[in-house]
């Protein structure tokens, strides 16, 4: 519950995809403050008591629904919506999975996996992962965005210049988001809460998990922004940095291909430093670890490296 909250957007007033044509769950003004209550990216569909045969059966429908979305007075094409993230209230649950064609590596593991994870969410203490795995968290919000200009009901999968579904793991509390309005009243919605994540999600899933959300939106005339941007209000990774980290690489001449590269090295180290089994340590990877180019301007070949944090196995 949010006490200075303005305005609460409940879990039943959820939509999937982006369309203008949207009827607003709510009416806000600038400066007021909102709690959305988000659903996980499978639309409840994935529980406490999930097994592979609920991987099997998903609704592919009914995954990645977004709470709202809410019309604010005054916002026209032109303007942009600051959002403040003020505050993730989490559920304790979540979940991780390897689902066949989906993910980086997806021609390497073709088979589905599933990790169920339970946290603190009062202290937020590192999750477990098998016997000796602890991966620190940081809630965020996966998707956010705005509904597009053009008329239509868009998929919420691929990210958006208003937005959507950008998986960037440091909108989290305290961090202050501007996105562009294309249409009156901009229609931001908010899900796809996340527990922890690493830069890139390699495996197409994070710890997904069911979250509330508290943001103060303020209208911003004439900001003629041509794409999201963000604040953050400190570091972004100390909750790992804590221990170092091992990190491995991609060299070519295909960002891609030596993205892919870099992860799958990792996948053997792991493999072999901590006898994970090869998708178990995929998943890990996708729920801490980062992806960076390191150089991208020394032609023919391009630098990918892939940092995973020693901390999870201290």
């Amino acid at each position: 519950m949010c006490v200075a909250c303005t305005h609460t957007i409940h879990r039943a007033q959820s939509h999937f995809g982006w369309n203008r044509a949207f009827d607003p769950a709510i009416v806000a003004r600038s400066g007021e403050t909102i709690l959305f209550e988000c659903l996980d990216s499978s639309g409840g569909q994935i529980g406490a008591d999930a097994t592979l045969d609920t991987l099997a059966s998903l609704d592919f429908g009914r995954i990645n629904p977004v709470t709202g979305p809410v019309y604010v007075e005054g916002a026209e094409p032109g303007d942009a919506l600051k959002i403040t993230l003020n505050a993730f209230h989490p559920s304790g649950l979540g979940w991780t999975a390897n689902i066949p064609g989906f993910g980086l590596l997806a021609d390497q593991f073709k088979e589905p996996a599933l990790h169920v994870w339970t946290y603190d969410k009062n202290q937020m203490a590192p999750a477990a992962f098998g016997p000796k795995g602890r991966v620190p968290l940081k809630p965020f919000t996966g998707t956010i965005g705005l509904a597009p200009a053009e008329a239509g009901l868009h998929s919420v999968v691929p990210p958006r210049r208003v937005g959507g579904n950008m998986d960037i793991r440091d909108l989290t509390a305290g961090v202050t988001l501007y996105l562009p309005v294309e249409v009156e009243g901009g229609l931001l919605s908010i899900g796809d809460t996340h527990a922890a994540q690493g830069d890139g999600e390699v495996c197409g899933t994070a710890i997904e998990s069911r979250m509330d959300v508290e943001v103060k939106v303020e209208l911003v005339k004439d900001a003629r922004l041509a794409a999201p941007r963000f604040t953050t209000s400190g570091p972004v990774t100390r909750h790992l940095d804590g221990a170092g980290y091992e990190v491995t690489t991609g060299i070519g001449p295909d960002l891609m291909t030596a993205a892919r590269e870099a992860v799958s090295r990792m996948v053997d180290l792991l493999c072999a430093e901590h006898g994970l089994n090869p998708v178990d340590a995929y998943m890990l990877c996708s729920v801490c670890a980062d992806l960076r180019i390191s150089e991208i301007v020394d032609l023919p070949n391009w630098v990918v490296s892939f940092y995973f944090p020693r901390i999870v196995f201290e």
